[in-house]
C-alpha cells in the first residue's frame, strides 16, 4: 500500500473505494462537477494544498481534466501534485455503457497502472512523520465531538471554526485532522 502524507482528491465516491485498496491516505472525493459551486469543498481544497499539499488523480476524460484544472486554481498557491491514467478504453463493471469517450475512469484502472501512474508523479515515498499520538475517536469522544448530545453541532461549529466542510462524516474528519494538525495543535485550537 501506498502510504503518503499529501490529500488525494478524485471525482467521486467510486474512485475513492478502489484508490482506499492502493493508497493509505486522506482521499476526498470533490463529487464531480459539484467542485465549481462547492464553498465548502473549494476552503478545503485551499487549506490541504497549504498544509499538507494534495495530490489530483482524474480520469482521463475531457470531464476529468476540467475537474482537475478547477481544483489545481482552487488550490493556487499551495503544494499541488498531478498523477494521471493514461487513455484505456473500457467500461466500468457497475455501468451499463461506457463514458462517451469510451475510457477507463480511476476506478476501472488496475491497481499496477495506478501504483504506476502514482511512481510517475514522484508520489511514492513513505509517510515519515506519521504522529506518534495520532488524534483519535477517544480525543473526539472526550471532547464531545462524538456520542454526546449535541456532538453534531459541536462538530459543525469546529469544522467552521476550522474552515472545513460541514458535510464531514466524523471519520473524515479525524482523517484531515491528523494530517492537518498535531494532537498538541488540535487540542490548543479546540480550547
Amino acid at each position: 500500500m501506498i502510504k503518503i502524507k499529501q490529500a488525494v482528491l478524485v471525482e467521486g465516491k467510486y474512485d475513492k473505494i478502489r484508490l482506499s485498496n492502493i493508497v493509505d491516505a486522506v482521499i476526498i472525493p470533490v463529487h464531480g462537477f459539484s467542485v465549481y459551486r462547492d464553498r465548502e469543498m473549494a476552503e478545503l481544497i485551499k487549506t490541504l494544498a497549504k498544509t499538507t499539499g494534495i495530490v489530483i488523480l482524474t480520469d482521463s476524460d475531457s470531464a476529468g481534466f476540467q475537474i482537475r484544472n478547477k481544483i489545481k486554481d482552487l488550490a493556487s498557491g499551495g503544494a499541488v501534485t498531478h498523477v494521471y491514467v493514461p487513455d484505456i478504453a473500457g467500461k466500468e463493471k457497475r455501468k451499463r455503457e461506457p463514458s462517451k469517450q469510451g475510457l477507463l475512469g480511476v476506478e476501472g484502472i488496475s491497481d499496477e497502472i495506478i501504483i504506476e501512474a502514482f511512481r510517475k508523479a514522484g508520489v511514492l515515498a513513505e509517510r515519515t512523520d506519521d504522529p506518534e499520538d495520532p488524534i483519535t475517536k477517544a480525543d473526539l469522544l472526550e471532547l464531545g465531538l462524538i456520542g454526546a448530545e449535541n456532538s453534531a453541532q459541536k462538530r459543525a461549529e469546529l469544522q467552521q471554526r476550522l474552515g472545513l466542510p460541514q458535510r464531514l462524516s466524523a471519520n473524515m474528519l479525524l482523517e484531515i485532522l491528523n494530517v492537518s494538525y498535531t494532537k498538541e495543535r488540535f487540542l490548543e485550537e479546540v480550547k
